[in-house]
């Protein structure tokens, strides 16, 4: 069982979702959108996973405007240490944002909304936290 799972996402259906399905999977869900409050509960420790929307709106970095990709990518430099897993999530089919949305974001992988097909989902959280590359 994964011990803490952080999804950063914006819209509130998605929210529920991932609350609902996450909670039979991890001792602890935490829908978050500050980075203030991404980056606190990542130095507090026990993240095995974090889920990113692409397209969060109103995520805010010292006034700079953070989509999922350069938060993806702030956080994996800032805590790469920690080799946490990142998964993004759009709607948008991943050619959407070129040939490089993985090594911009330094992200692990991507998925494409809706995310109803579990089995789907679960193949990708068991591929970036329970294999054995670079964990």
């Amino acid at each position: 069982m994964l011990r803490k799972v952080i999804v950063v996402e914006d819209d509130p259906f998605s929210q529920d979702y991932y609350k609902i399905f996450l909670k039979k999977l991890s001792n602890e869900v935490l829908i978050l959108e500050n980075v203030d409050s991404i980056m606190n509960e990542i130095e507090i420790g026990d993240v095995d996973l974090i889920i990113m929307d692409i397209n969060i709106k109103n995520t805010y970095w010292n006034s700079e405007r953070l989509d999922g990709i350069k938060l993806s990518n702030m956080i994996k430099r800032r805590f790469n240490y920690l080799k946490i897993p990142v998964l993004l999530i759009s709607a948008y089919p991943i050619s959407a944002f070129g040939d490089n949305v993985l090594a911009d974001s330094l992200a692990d992988d991507y998925l494409t909304k809706p995310v109803y097909d579990c089995d789907k989902l679960i193949n990708k959280i068991n591929k970036l936290v329970y294999s054995d590359n670079e964990r």
